[in-house]
């Protein structure tokens, strides 16, 4: 009697886990990204004297669409880039989102360019797209004489 139970309980589970890939929660997947750089001269455009910040730390704080706050670290590649990805259910997927950058690692570029405090933004892309915040720029916290 024992085993007969058991396996109803089997049964059901099973059935109950069917019915919810089948007409439940699909699967959500989003990604952010974005690069930092350190703007050598201070000059606010790209020359040869700048480079991508390898090492760098970005923050992004997402809000879900059922309220869940979700607090991500990321640091910069080879190139400079930074990526935040998730796959979650549809219903919890992310609704807002805001990306910070935290720190340089790069003895000479460590001071945060002004317009580079932190980018709000509303997230509404369907899964499996990405979003790509705007380029944060560290400055030289001393100029080369080559910039004067």
């Amino acid at each position: 009697m024992e085993a007969l139970g058991k396996k109803k309980l089997k049964g059901g589970i099973s059935l109950i886990l069917l019915m919810f890939f089948v007409f439940g929660a699909s699967a959500w997947t989003g990604e952010i990204h974005g690069r930092v750089v350190c703007d050598v001269c201070g000059d606010s455009s790209v020359g040869p004297e700048d480079h991508i910040l390898e090492g760098a730390e970005v923050a992004v704080l997402c809000i879900t669409k059922s309220g869940e706050v979700l607090n991500y670290q990321a640091f910069t590649d080879s190139r400079g880039v930074y990526t935040v990805a998730e796959t979650m259910p549809e219903s919890d997927r992310w609704d807002a989102c805001l990306a910070r950058p935290i720190s340089s690692f790069h003895e000479h570029c460590t001071d945060l360019s002004k317009g580079s405090l932190g980018v709000k933004f509303n997230y509404n892309h369907p899964s499996g797209y990405s979003h790509t915040v705007r380029t944060f720029v560290y400055q030289s916290s001393s100029l080369p004489t080559y910039c004067i």
